[in-house]
């Protein structure tokens, strides 16, 4: 499990295809040494640290994660997000991330708000059931709260930290984006189908008030 707080920007610095996949060398330097192992999220992708270099790791990428992720199009040089497990000493100040990327979103639009940005997305339509104001989501490994949804696209306001200690900067208009929906409101909303073969809509709407959802 991982936070969505971002500790390091590091580089892809080679990929050397393997199959239907890909061997992922990444130049990142951490405040303390990965272990061989280790899960590492990059860009929000949950990868295993099967190699330690000088200046970074190495990990295996499936032909899946290549597919439905930004992994497979990305070019030595660009930029990724990353973030170390969760330890269970540690303050959790984003949300609960999985690393297990649900889709891509593209990014539609940013414009300055003072000195803060307002970022527009346009998400896969099954991902957006999951996307409410005032929610969370991963994007590109980063948590972020979701500020508007309208249609198949949601906003978030991005401040100057978030900027310059990660990748988002790099995103350009219409850039593709790995996309994480909150795991909580995933598990909430089967509860809800779920309960739909059995109860009325006024039911489970109570159950999930009783139980502090709503």
């Amino acid at each position: 499990m991982f936070t969505g707080l971002i500790e390091h920007v590091g580089k892809l610095a080679t990929r050397t295809p393997r199959g239907g996949g890909a061997r992922l060398r990444f130049r990142a330097l951490f405040a303390s040494p990965i272990a061989i192992g280790e899960s590492i999220s990059v860009s929000g992708v949950c990868l295993t640290a099967d190699a330690i270099t000088t200046d970074g790791f190495e990990a295996d990428a499936s032909a899946e994660t290549l597919s439905k992720t930004t992994l497979g199009a990305l070019a030595p040089g660009a930029r990724v997000n990353l973030e170390r497990a969760l330890t269970l000493e540690k303050r959790l100040g984003g949300h609960m991330v999985s690393g297990h990327v649900d889709g891509e979103g593209h990014l539609v639009s940013r414009a300055a708000i003072g000195d803060a940005e307002k970022l527009v997305f346009r998400a896969p339509h099954e991902l957006m059931r999951f996307v409410a104001p005032k929610g969370s989501i991963s994007v590109d490994g980063i948590s972020l709260t979701v500020n508007e949804v309208e249609g198949e696209t949601f906003s978030v306001a991005i401040i100057p930290r978030t900027t310059k200690e990660t990748s988002i900067g790099d995103v350009p208009e219409g850039g593709a984006v790995n996309l994480e929906v909150d795991v909580i409101a995933r598990y909430v909303l089967r509860a809800m189908e779920a309960s739909k073969t059995s109860s009325s809509d006024a039911t489970w709407l109570e159950l999930l008030k009783r139980n502090g959802y709503m």
